[in-house]
């Protein structure tokens, strides 16, 4: 269970990665309209992963596939 939120943590800072390079790569020419479509896609991406991953953590602890364990509050 760890590798699977490990993987997916790392997926979603690829695309924050990757799209942060869009971003820089060629900020000077004319092919600033090639770079935005995969600067957006780059982030959808990543809202798509984030959004994933919460699910999956959900949808775990509803099953019972994962518990909280927690730390007291009060003792």
């Amino acid at each position: 269970m760890k590798t699977v939120f490990l993987f997916a943590f790392i997926g979603i800072l690829g695309a924050l990665a990757a799209a942060g390079l869009f971003m820089l790569k060629n900020s000077s020419g004319a092919d600033k309209s090639q770079r935005a479509p995969k600067m957006a896609r780059a982030l959808a991406l990543r809202v798509g992963l984030s959004v994933a991953l919460f699910l999956f953590i959900l949808i775990s602890y509803l099953l019972g596939w994962i518990e909280p364990t927690g730390l007291p509050l009060r003792q």
